[in-house]
């Protein structure tokens, strides 16, 4: 009868704590930034060089009209929010704050993301040494592993569980026990990682990056967003199933 309490007690907490560790890692909601700095958008007019005509050069295509990225000051906010998959930016009021403006109720059609495998920290695009490049970009593989050996252990332990159960096999239940504690130090050591990463990283650099330069006084804010919240509240959740089920395994061993 205990076994069978410690071992419900012990599904339903890790099932909440593994699913609170999808959902950290499948939402980009970890980094939530803001800052006055304004937004980019795109300059019909510009004029530059024509290189690759360059050997038939006339006036008439010495320049031409060509779409540039500039930034252009605004009475909105460029509010930001990114995660292991996406890294977006929006406009927004200046009176809303960062954590209400990016619940998806409030998501806004002209939100623009890019790719963000492998975050945190920005690596070079094109040639190194460059302007954006970070020496501490190998920091983001060992993010990713961690994150990603987390993940793999708390579904394997999950899954051992459930074949545990009916059967009740102290192997299994001590094993699945193993996994789960396993992804919760994973995870443990991942959250630390992250707070070092946003503490000691220069996160105006990472925000603003190549809009920096236009605005050498702006100071962004930068927030925990609720990703890293619900992956610290499954810490605990996966770590006392996981003490449920390896010692639920030792007493169904000693029991025989």
């Amino acid at each position: 009868m205990k076994t069978g309490v410690a071992a419900l007690v012990g599904g339903i907490v890790g099932g909440l704590g593994v699913l609170c560790f999808l959902v950290a890692f499948g939402t980009d909601y970890w980094l939530l930034a803001s800052d006055d700095c304004g937004g980019r958008h795109t300059s019909p007019g510009t004029t530059t060089p024509n290189t690759s005509a360059a050997t038939h050069v006339t006036p008439t295509n010495i320049s031409e009209s060509v779409e540039v990225v500039v930034t252009e000051p605004s009475n909105q906010v460029t509010l930001h929010h990114e995660g292991f998959f996406w890294r977006c930016e929006f406009q927004a009021e200046p009176s809303m704050h960062v954590i209400l403006a990016v619940l998806f109720t409030n998501q806004p059609a002209s939100k623009v993301c890019i790719h963000g495998y492998l975050f945190p920290l920005p690596v070079a695009v094109g040639p190194v040494p460059h302007p954006m490049y970070d020496a501490t970009a190998v920091y983001r593989g060992f993010w990713t592993v961690f994150i990603i050996l987390a993940l793999v252990a708390g579904l394997i332990g999950g899954f051992l569980l459930v074949c545990a159960v009916p059967f009740t096999s102290h192997k299994l239940y001590r094993l699945g026990g193993i996994f789960l504690i396993t992804a919760a130090s994973l995870f443990l050591v991942l959250v630390v990682l992250f707070v070092l990463w946003k503490e000691l990283v220069d996160m105006r650099g990472y925000i603003l990056q190549d809009r920096g330069m236009d605005c050498l006084d702006v100071q962004p804010e930068a927030h925990y967003g609720w990703s890293f919240m619900i992956a610290t509240a499954g810490i605990p959740l996966a770590l006392l199933s996981g003490l449920l089920f390896f010692f639920t395994g030792r007493h169904l061993q000693r029991a025989k």
